[in-house]
């Protein structure tokens, strides 16, 4: 039995197909060649569910505080930062579904199958396991097939493999060919035999029987890996964890501070005693929660995103912008993004250089229409290569029309144009010149030839030229290049014009050899100094390919990805268990011939050792790896399921433009850190003054009013100013930061500033009010005088603190100081102006008040630096 009947019985299927009672059966037992999605939430849970997090929740409980404390502004303030952060996560994860309902799209509508011994068109979907499909140039693979039939089939699988060449596809199985092979997408033996799902026929055609549909097929297992639940960002865990931390802070403070309160009056209940301790406790609390964070950060990331935009990198989500400047290994596509996406000589090594170029130009299918160029990659490369040359097709096809062609097939691997000119000689009589060219395998075209042309000198070809030759196609082949061996013969004749010419395979014989063309898709330039400066910044830059092994090695080689790193193939990660992967992850440096679910399984090891992983890709079979990465990076030539699943779309598919998000990531980052730091440093002191004040049974130094206003500057320009501060002139010479946002130096750093803030501003009040004798019950002008001091002390630490935590930096920032100066401005507003006096409860100040505010204000300078030289030290 051979091996296409043991296929049509492992099926149970025939060569005239199924019959309709038997495919009405498998319908029923198998279901339909669709893509099934899982059952999603209804948009308006979708939408609700946005507000359900900690602090989401704790900033509505602020707004209603603030609002019962007669501050509606900031009530309403508050529940717009909410509504609008709700609306764009609610839209993130609207636009993350858009990504199966593109795949779907991809499925081909129709199917030509065999059934009842007859072809018939039929909808895709209704396709069954054991159908017999038949497929052509220009159709879609319905369904994944094996063959049993072929003819030059080639087809274009660079959407699932990431393979830049149509691959040939045939079913001549050998002997031993193992049945039980076929479901396993990985085996070399079997992929030449199957055609899956999505991909196209550029080529021939074919007969196949139908072995996976729908979710089952290759197309369907990366949908079910796109519909897997998406991973949070290093951002949003951060975030998180600082708005459940502060929240729980708050709500013990608001507590604790309100039994201080009632305590310094003997717990005495009524209206008059409880009214003021509530509204300062709960002022504190709404100090306390940093609802500006979520608008600032939401400012600093868009803003990124409209720089990231003029630079070609579209970002989806904006908390990915500040991922892709924190990751530590980017993993990046061969094809089109390290490269050009287009097959170009690189190398030739000509014998005779024109005529080597004549048959670069007339044995070509290649063609340029509308400006587009149409055909094969190799003839394109050889056809772009003349033509640079000066050897121009057209114009060249005038002068030698042709009159046959001997077709290239995967058995032949060798393509023969047959040309002629005729001229008449004096006596009248017709002379035609036939000319035979040829190009294919360099080793085919070797043994077809039976002398060389060095620069018109016609020798004979011995063993010595041969064995010349044969190194030089060894050099080419030892770069990854793709070799063409060239070669012609000349045939002359008398003959009539009107004379029929018959030709056999006689003609490819005795050729004379012409020279060698290797080619490939070369890296682009700036590849090279991109991986240069992610080396520099800390990065690790991965390659992750389907092309062969040779030619990725070359690729990385060339441009600085594999030095000491090791290459792993598809083949050799099956063969690895998760716990030998783990251990060799993070040496790997190329991955070649690998599949879907690999690029994920990669993606989770390299993040299982603690790295922040940007995934590059273009086609649908990177999708599921997209979404699994940290970020997803995807290019603007590639597939709307891929750019779908990404969370940022590189328009020019340049990696050099990879490495500018990087750094403008990095940037953000930083600025993020900026205004956390500067935000978190304010809440500490605004808490350890009014705690100490009450547990010194002191009147507090803030009054309600004071409190939001104080929180008011620490939400409002300074702290957005600090979200739009230039890169630091080391950016990319540092290393990737895979820590907190909040580390233990930042800590330290916040604890100390608002411990500074906090002994600062108790100090001076201490000392205003021991000016009118009792430091525990002053008169009530001196008690005004002494906050309002206090107050403006505080709000000048905002100022003088947001001053620290400026960037250094070659670029301006002249947002900071409009920011700076409006505050101060306001700040004048409300102790100078009359009617805000009466808001505020504050008073004029002099000269020597000021000198005081300065002096004392001036200290948080001295303690940042004093930090800053320890943190160094450390």
């Amino acid at each position: 039995m051979s091996t296409i009947e043991k296929i049509l019985e492992k099926y149970n299927t025939s060569e005239t197909g199924l019959e309709d009672r038997e495919v009405e059966f498998r319908l029923n037992k198998y279901g339909e060649n669709t893509l099934n999605e899982i059952k999603k939430d209804h948009p308006i849970k979708v939408f609700l569910m946005q507000f359900v997090d900690i602090l989401i929740i704790l900033l509505l409980i602020a707004a209603v505080a603030a609002y019962f404390i007669g501050d509606w502004i900031d009530s309403v303030v508050i529940l717009i930062v909410v509504l609008i952060n709700g609306i764009i996560g609610f839209i993130q994860e609207y636009r993350a579904e858009k990504a199966m309902e593109k795949l779907k799209s991809l499925i081909s509508a129709e199917a030509v199958v065999k059934r009842n011994n007859k072809l018939i068109k039929i909808p895709a979907k209704e396709l069954t396991i054991g159908d017999i499909v038949a497929i052509e140039e220009g159709d879609k693979i319905p369904a994944d097939i094996i063959l049993i039939e072929s003819s030059d089939l080639k087809i274009d699988e660079s959407s699932l493999t990431g393979e830049s060449l149509p691959v040939h596809k045939n079913h001549e199985y050998k002997a031993d060919f193992d049945l039980s092979k076929i479901e396993s997408s990985h085996d070399d033996s079997v992929k030449s035999k199957i055609a899956y799902m999505d991909s196209s026929v550029v080529n021939g055609r074919g007969l196949g029987v139908v072995i996976a549909i729908g979710m089952n097929s290759s197309i369907g297992k990366i949908a079910t890996m796109i519909q897997e639940a998406d991973t949070e960002t290093p951002l949003q865990k951060q975030i998180a964890s600082l708005g459940k931390t502060l929240g729980l802070i708050a709500v013990v403070i608001c507590v604790f501070v309100f039994i201080l309160q009632m305590a310094s009056k003997g717990f005495i209940t009524n209206i008059d005693t409880i009214t003021e301790p509530f509204m300062t406790a709960v002022s504190l609390a709404v100090a306390a929660v940093p609802e500006g964070l979520p608008a600032v950060l939401t400012l600093t990331l868009a803003l990124g995103m409209q720089k990231m935009a003029k630079n070609n990198s579209i970002v989806r989500k904006l908390l990915a912008v500040e991922t892709l400047g924190s990751c530590t290994v980017v993993c990046t596509d061969k094809t089109g993004t390290l490269t050009h996406n287009k097959m170009t000589v690189v190398d030739n090594r000509l014998n005779n250089k024109k005529k080597a170029l004549e048959i670069c130009t007339l044995c070509n299918n290649s063609s340029v229409k509308d400006g587009k160029e149409i055909g094969d990659p190799t003839d394109i490369s050889v056809m772009n290569f003349a033509e640079d040359n000066n050897y121009v097709k057209d114009s060249l096809e005038k002068k030698l029309p042709r009159i046959k062609e001997i077709a290239l097939d995967s058995s032949r691997k060798r393509m023969t144009t047959i040309h002629r000119n005729i001229e008449q000689n004096n006596e009248g009589k017709k002379h035609a010149n036939i000319k035979v060219l040829s190009k294919g395998a360099p080793e085919i075209m070797l043994n077809l030839c039976s002398h060389i042309d060095n620069e018109g000198e016609i020798v004979e070809l011995n063993e010595k030229l041969r064995k010349e030759v044969i190194e030089n196609m060894h050099q080419m082949t030892n770069s990854a290049l793709r070799v063409l061996g060239l070669a012609y013969k000349e045939i002359n004749d008398d003959l009539e014009a009107e004379e029929e010419i018959h030709f056999t395979d006689e003609v490819e014989k005795d050729l004379i050899f012409a020279g060698l063309v290797g080619m490939m898709d070369p890296p682009r330039k700036e590849a090279q100094k991109a991986v240069a400066a992610c080396n520099t910044a800390g990065i690790k830059v991965v390659m992750i390919t389907g092309d062969h092994q040779e030619t990725a090695a070359a690729i990385g080689r060339e441009i600085g990805i594999l030095k000491d790193g090791k290459i792993l193939t598809g083949s050799d990660l099956d063969n690895l268990n998760d716990d030998e992967f783990n251990e060799i992850v993070e040496d790997v440096s190329v991955y070649a011939r690998v599949f879907p679910e690999q690029k994920v399984r990669i993606v989770k090891a390299l993040q299982g050792k603690d790295n922040i992983v940007s995934m590059t890709g273009d086609g649908v079979n990177d999708a599921p790896a997209l979404k699994n990465a940290s970020i997803g990076v995807a290019m603007g030539s590639g597939t709307d399921v891929a750019k779908e699943a990404a969370d940022m779309i590189i328009q020019d598919d340049n990696f050099a433009t990879i490495v500018k998000s990087v750094r403008e990531g990095r940037k953000i980052y930083d600025n993020i850190k900026r205004f956390v730091k500067f935000q978190v440093s304010t809440n500490i002191g605004a808490i350890l003054t009014i705690i100490c004040a009450s547990l010194m049974s002191l009147p507090i130094p803030f009054n309600p009013i004071q409190i939001l206003w104080i929180n008011i500057m620490m939400d409002g320009p300074p702290a957005q100013s600090l979200g739009v501060e230039g890169a630091e002139k080391n950016i990319m010479k540092r290393p990737p930061e895979k820590g907190s946002i909040l580390n233990k130096y930042s800590l330290s750093h916040i604890v100390i500033a608002g411990v500074v803030m906090a002994i600062g501003t108790l100090g001076v009040y201490l000392y205003e009010l021991s000016l009118g004798g009792s430091i525990t019950n002053p008169t009530e002008d001196i008690k005004i005088k002494a906050m309002t001091i206090a107050f403006t002390l505080f709000v000048v630490y905002q100022i003088f603190n947001a001053l620290n935590a400026r960037a250094k930096s070659d670029e301006k920032n002249n947002f900071f100081w409009i920011a700076i100066l409006a505050s101060f401005v306001m700040q004048l507003l409300v102790v100078y102006l009359p009617w805000l006096q009466g808001i505020f409860r504050t008073t004029g100040l002099g000269i020597i008040d000021w000198v005081i505010i300065v002096i004392a204000g001036a200290v948080i300078f001295v303690s940042d630096k004093i930090m800053k030289k320890i943190i160094l030290r450390g």
